[in-house]
Parts: C-alpha cells; structure tokens; sequence
C-alpha cells in the first residue's frame, strides 16, 4: 500500500491529532483511560483552587500563579496523551481515506439471466451499491470490478495496485483458490464473470477502512489486563496521597492542595496510560503496513506469542515449481517408449511439473517431437485430470490403452499386473530419490508400472535463516506437505524446520494444531484454498490469502494482501514488537514514577523532618521547584515516547532471559536514571525563575 512512506509527523496529521487531542477531552471519552481520567479530574480540581487562591490567602490553597502553572501542565498532560492516541488514529484515517478514494461507486454490468455459459449473456448496467450477495456480473478489459466476489466462469489478468500497492497484474481463475476478486481492482485482460459475496458495506475494502480507522478498535484482553492494573495503581496511589495529609499535619507541615494533586498525578502511571491505547493503534497500523489485513488487534498481539508456525512446503520453504530432472524406465532398451509415455501422460496437465515433464521428455527425445494436444496417438483420446483421491492423472487412448501417472503408493495400487520383483526394484528407486530429496512419481500403462519419473525441489535461499530466527524467538516450525515422509524429512533437514506433516490432508493438519493446542501452546497457520478453512479457523493465528478462496479469508483472522506463504515469519515478529514495546514503555513508566516519589516526597518533608534529608538525593532547590520539575517531567516524557510508541521497539530474535535482562537494563534501569538527571536539570531551569 502506500503506506510506506508516510512520515510520522506530517503537517494535516499534527494538526488533525491536535485538534482530536482536545475533543478527546469530553469525560465520556477520557473515562475509557482510567489513569488519565484521573489526571483530567485533578486538572479540573486545580482549576477551581486556583479561581479560588486570587480570592482567598490560604496556605493549604497556595498561591494563584503557581496554582496557575501546575493547571496548565497537568492539562498538558492530558493533551500530550490525547495526542498520542489522537496522531496514531490520525495516520490510520489517512490510509482510511486513501481507501475510500478507491472505493468508487462504479457501473457493474449485472447479468439478467442465471445461465452465465454464453458468450452473449444478457446484462443490466446498474450502480455497484445495488449488488447484493448471491447477483452475477460480467467484467471485461478496463472495467472496475464493483463488488467482492468469486469468478464463476472465465479467468483475467487484474490490477490489484489500489488494494496492495503491488504494480504487478495477478490472474484469477474461476474452479482454483485463486477465484477471489476485490471490489475496486481493475481487469486488464479477458472477460470473467462473477458472483457477488458481500453485501454493500460489508465488503473487504469496507472492512479495511473500518479497521484501519480504529474507530471501532476492540482493546485485546491484555490490554484490557494491564488497564486493571494501571487502574489499581491509580487507586492505590490515590490512598497514599489523600493519607499523607494526616501525616503532614502531625509533623506540622503544610502541604498544599496543588502538592498533593501533584504528587499524585507524578507517582501514577501516566506516561503508558497516556501511551497504551497509541501502542495498540500503531501495532495494527504496522501489519497493515506490511500489507496484513488483522480483523483484530488481538490477533497481532496473540500472534506476538505463538508456539508453533505451520508453513506449507510449496512456495513457502521451496520455490514451488518441482522441475522433472530424469526419467527412470524400468527396462533400459525400452527408454524411448518410456519417455513417449511420460510426455502422452502429461500434455494435458498444466501445472508447472506436468510442463516440465513434457520439456524433459521432448529434449530427451530431440527437438522434432510433437508435443502438442495434436499428437497422433491423442487422437480420440480421454484426459483424466488429477484428483486428491486417486493422486493420479493421466490419458485413455481411443485404442483402449489406459495411462497413468502419480504417486508412488497411488501406482503401486493400480499397477496390479506388476510383477512383485519389478515393484520392488523400482520402490528402491523410488527411495533413492525420496532419500535425496526428491519427489516421485510413477507411471504405468493398462495397470503396468514402467518406470519411475524424478521431481526435484528447489529450497529457497536464506529460509534456513529465517527458520534460525524463529528458534530463537522460541518458535516451533511445522512444514506441511502432501510428500511422501522421506522426501518431507529430507527437505525439513535442508531447511531447517523442526517437523513436518507428509502426506498431508486437511484433517491432517487440524489434529495436529488441536494436538498443539492441547498441550496450551498458541499455534498459527497460513493458507489460501476452502480445504484449509478448518485449520485456520481452528489456529490461533490464521492469516489468508488474500488471492484466495472467499472460506479461507472468512475463516482465518488475517489476510495477506502481498499472497507471500513466508509473511507468517514477518507476522510473527510485528506482534512480538507489540508486545516488547507495551511491556518496555511499562517498565519505563513504573521507574520513571520511582524516580518522582524521591523527588517530591523529601522535598516536601525534608524541613519538618531533617532524616528525611538521606532521601533527597536530588538536591533539588525548594519544594515548589521539586513539584513544578517533577509536573513538567511527567507531562513532556509522554512527546518524547511517541515516536517510540507509533514504530515500536526494534524486536531482535535473541532468548527470552537475554531480551529480558537487556529490556530490564535499557528501560528499567533507563526509566529511573533518565527523570533523576530531567527533573535536577528542570530544576535548575525553574529556580532561575523563581
């Protein structure tokens, strides 16, 4: 998308935030941020005691102009995290926007009839906001597709740039997982039609601009947990400060009304509460950047902890496209039959194997072989196309012969008239090339196998490393694949994964995510075609693709919009950095309000109580200055951490014990030196004015 380059602190964002950050200020929405709904009341408290200091002299009201300041800063303070919230929804509605350009209200030409197999199918020109779920359309070179949908008949070349930013053209074909069409893409070539599967307003892009927008957020069940937990420690603090009073008067020290409030406002944890709600946002707005629908924000976040990554072999781990490198008869002096039959068997089959097949045979057997559809024997003759039951394909000619190639255990059970010696001769060839990582696959003719044809896969450079990455997050990685187990065992080892499942059927897969679930591991999956809707409604993490099958995308809850099998790698790690900036900005804000307990509270009661001189480490020059540096230090950290809050930690792959002691380090540690060294120097600022 064009997201990409957006900068964090454009001018219409700044000045939008801004603008949301005082409407935020209504205590209907403060109220959803317990902490900082405190820190508006106490605002509005040190508001009334400073009308009320111009009139009356009190020391327990203190005087207007320094009431006066600390009112100011605190309703900074709530600006500051209005801001915070407010720039990372801003940026989310300007992606929304750049959306909403692309969802036009466009003619979609509606078919009348049911009967769509005809070149003249009768169509109605309607407006697209007319189309409901269940109507067909009919889309040809330079339309706009109007609405979501499935390609029923035809395929076309389409350019989906408005959706994913991704220039290339993408070809969807009706009757493969790749029928899925996206209203506001553009079809580039040949003529498809479609049946509608949203209704108006329901749509995908309507769907993204909803999520994107936040306006809807659903705050995870963490984030819901550590707003408790601020909330307790507000409640807590809230006791201390109101208990102090008893103790100052007992001292015979007076303690203003802005001290106390001050006090209070320093020692709760203002700085993530202002931030919590804007590391939300901002995680969801990275996987949107990385071209990740999440339907929700717990979704990135759950996946920040998954256990165990399913991946499927092809596309993911190897290129995709196994390329036929011999061919293996079983009988030498009948070679040339051998390849002529292996080059019949796969004319009709289109995937990348069955081509390569036919290439291999054809320069084999010199450059002047027809390998067409037009070759004399194929006159007549039936094409059996290849099906996930029989695990084979293959040709019936017109003089009854009978031709098939597939899987080795497929063949093995239909070459019956095979003679137990040859089955065992070509079975130790069969696992020679499972052994060195190979695929495959057998022919036979009138149930007579013949020879052995070898497949190889190429694994894609630089996976091993990745899968090296997620180990050290702790990630276990299953590759799935429909091989027979030595070929899978052997591609697992070159690629470094952890398991695999081989021969795998759907059913397959989702015992095995139930199996990991049972055992209270988070486990996710990624997947394209109806038969993986199961597993990845079952997983904890489903991410689609957003090429495919309309009950894989509404199964899953993520959609890749870039169709890349090893974007679950990238998933991953956003949702980890989720979870690192949340708990680091966390630390950060409990030491910070250490830092600031040792700065107000010893100045306040250091003249009353000289032991309690030991405590002011600081040396700060009066208690007003105390309080005052202590206010604005915990009003301009929250500026400060935004940017951190909107890109997020770095998140480097390294042990859980390592991450933590450095996290510890840099922000716990960090979180107590950086206001001590802030509020002395604020200090010194301050008392040059007082």
């Amino acid at each position: 998308m064009s997201t990409d380059n957006q900068k964090l602190f454009s001018g219409a964002l700044v000045g939008d935030a801004l603008r949301e950050s005082f409407t935020k200020l209504n205590p209907k929405a403060m109220i959803k941020n317990p902490v900082m709904f405190s820190v508006e009341i106490g605002t509005v408290i040190m508001l009334g005691v400073t009308i009320l200091s111009a009139f009356m002299q009190n020391d327990s009201l203190g005087t207007s102009g320094y009431n006066l300041i600390i009112t100011f800063i605190l309703l900074l303070t709530v600006i500051f995290a209005n801001f915070a919230e407010a720039i990372a929804e801003a940026r989310g509605k300007a992606q929304a926007d750049t959306l909403r350009k692309t969802r036009k209200d466009t003619k979609a030409k509606k078919l009348q009839e049911v009967k769509i197999a005809t070149r003249d199918a009768k169509y109605t020109e309607v407006s697209s906001s007319e189309l409901k779920k269940g109507d067909l359309y009919l889309c040809e070179p330079g339309d706009i597709i109007p609405a979501d949908g499935e390609i029923v008949e035809g395929l076309a070349s389409i350019d989906e740039a408005a959706i994913t930013g991704e220039s290339a053209p993408v070809i969807r074909e009706a009757g493969t997982d790749r029928d899925s069409v996206i209203g506001g893409t553009k079809v580039l070539s040949d003529r498809i039609i479609v049946k509608v599967t949203a209704d108006p307003g329901s749509s995908f892009l309507d769907k993204m601009i909803s999520l994107v927008e936040g306006a809807n957020r659903q705050k995870t069940p963490n984030e819901i947990a550590l707003t408790i937990l601020l909330s307790s420690f507000t409640l807590i603090f809230l006791i201390v400060t109101v208990t102090l009073q008893p103790f100052a008067d007992y001292a015979n020290t007076p303690i203003s009304i802005a001290a106390l409030i001050s006090l209070f406002v320093c020692l709760i944890p203002t700085t993530i509460g202002g931030l919590l709600s804007a590391i939300g946002i901002a995680g969801m707005d990275r996987a949107l950047r990385a071209n990740i629908i999440a339907k929700s924000g717990k979704a990135v976040e759950t996946a920040g902890d998954i256990d165990t990554l399913l991946l499927d072999k092809t596309g993911t781990i190897t290129i995709g496209n196994r390329e036929a490198t011999e061919l293996i008869p079983l009988n030498k002096e009948e070679e040339k039959e051998f390849m002529q039959l292996c080059l019949i068997s796969s004319l009709s089959d289109n995937t990348p194997e069955g081509k390569s097949i036919v290439v291999l045979a054809q320069k084999k057997m010199g450059a002047n072989v027809k390998t067409g559809k037009e070759h004399p024997m194929l006159k007549g003759a039936e094409f059996i196309a290849f099906s996930a039951e029989s695990r084979m394909s293959g040709v019936n000619l017109s003089n009854g012969s009978e031709i098939r190639k597939g899987a080795w255990d497929a063949i093995k059970k239909w070459g019956k008239k095979s003679s137990d010696s040859d089955k065992k001769f070509l079975e130790e060839k069969v696992n020679k090339i499972a052994n060195n990582g190979g695929t495959p696959l057998a022919l036979a003719v009138d149930h007579k196998i013949l020879g052995v044809i070898q497949l190889e896969d190429i694994i894609k450079p630089g996976i091993s490393e990745r899968f090296s990455r997620l180990r050290k997050m702790g990630v276990k990685t299953v590759m799935v694949t429909g091989d027979n187990p030595l070929t899978a065992k052997f591609i697992a080892k070159q690629a470094g994964v952890d398991d695999f499942i081989a021969e795998a059927k759907p059913e397959d897969k989702m015992q095995y995510i139930k199996n990991e679930q049972a055992q209270g591991k988070l486990v996710a999956m990624m997947g394209d075609g109806t038969n993986d809707a199961p597993g990845l409604a079952q997983a904890d993490v489903g991410v689609a693709m957003n090429s495919g099958t309309q009950a894989a995308k509404e199964a899953a809850n993520m959609v890749d919009l870039d169709n890349d099998p090893t974007k679950l790698i990238e998933v991953v790690e956003i949702g980890k950095q989720l979870l690192i900036t949340r708990g680091n900005v966390t630390t950060f804000s409990i030491a910070n309000d250490v830092a600031k307990y040792f700065a107000i509270v010893p100045a306040l009661f250091v003249i009353a109580i000289p032991g309690m001189e030991a405590l002011n480490i600081m040396k700060l020059g009066s208690p007003q200055s105390a309080i005052l540096s202590a206010v604005i230090f915990n009003a301009i950290i929250i500026p400060f951490l935004i940017p951190l809050a909107l890109r997020g930690v770095k998140y480097r792959p390294v042990g859980a014990s390592t991450l933590l002691t450095r996290n510890l380090l840099m922000y716990g540690l960090g979180g107590i030196i950086v206001p001590f060294l802030g509020i002395k120097i604020i200090d010194l600022i301050v008392n040059l004015f007082m």
